[in-house]
């Protein structure tokens, strides 16, 4: 169904979603935006996916922007070139969105749009070796669809210095800034993104999508609107199957359903 990415998932409920363009670094053009947005959506629609798993075949997680797709823009038309770019942020927009926990599994550089990939994860886990870059203005470009995922996710003064340089940083300095949640050593790689799959799936997963919209909703309206907001969320959550199921089972110190 695929050309330019690959999904698998396990009986755990785990979709491992690979961008599948080694030869040219992952790198993003409209084929791979197009079946991102719909591989996501995908995932956020079927009920046996619990978790994404993100990353990228071969040495490199994403290099950004594929070169030929970017020449091709500058011969197209104003309106498809804002269309292109609208692709883009509508791809970042449903990967950031959907109801699931998404790891970035960051096996290589994630130059560009690769970070911006890496900002819409929930928990990313990145090789030693990794090396990032807001790469765009060394190309006379500007990061335009990934900065909002981007500044909130390390805050707009280190947004400052790496995209207004478009220098380099290792993936010691990513978790620094909060891009990175866990490094650890290439070989290591899968038992990092393992070791975080384990702790997700401890979760219930309406629990998680209720969640995860909430953080989205507070994040962006003020105390007045977060206080009825927040206790409507939390009624609701009494309400849900699972709420009574977790308050069960924690009392009767049984397994609930989604760790069985």
């Amino acid at each position: 169904m695929y050309d330019n990415l690959t999904i698998k998932t396990d009986t755990r409920g785990v979709a491992r979603i690979t961008l599948n363009r080694p030869r040219n670094g992952n790198a993003l053009n409209d084929g791979l935006i197009g079946e991102l947005n719909a591989a996501f959506l995908q995932c956020d629609r079927m009920a046996e996916v619990r978790l994404v798993v993100l990353t990228g075949a071969g040495k490199m997680f994403c290099s950004g922007g594929d070169l030929a797709w970017m020449l091709a823009i500058n011969e197209a038309s104003r309106s498809e070139r804002v269309a292109s770019s609208r692709a883009l942020a509508d791809m970042l927009q449903a990967a950031n969105g959907i109801g699931k926990p998404v790891i970035a599994r960051v096996n290589g550089a994630a130059f560009g749009g690769g970070v911006g990939l890496v900002s819409i994860a929930d928990s990313v886990v990145a090789a030693e070796s990794a090396r990032f870059a807001l790469s765009e203005v060394r190309l006379g470009l500007v990061p335009a669809n990934i900065a909002p995922h981007v500044v909130r996710r390390i805050g707009a003064t280190n947004a400052r210095r790496f995209a207004l340089s478009g220098r380099q940083f290792s993936s010691t300095e990513a978790r620094a800034l909060g891009l990175v949640q866990e490094v650890v050593s290439d070989d290591a790689l899968d038992a990092g993104v393992e070791r975080e799959i384990a702790t997700f799936l401890e979760a219930a997963p309406e629990a998680i999508r209720i969640t995860k919209s909430l953080i989205s909703y507070v994040v962006s309206h003020a105390d007045h609107d977060n206080i009825p907001y927040t206790a409507d969320r939390l009624a609701d959550a009494w309400e849900t199957e699972c709420g009574r199921e977790g308050i069960r089972t924690f009392l009767n110190k049984t397994v609930p359903s989604w760790r069985a």
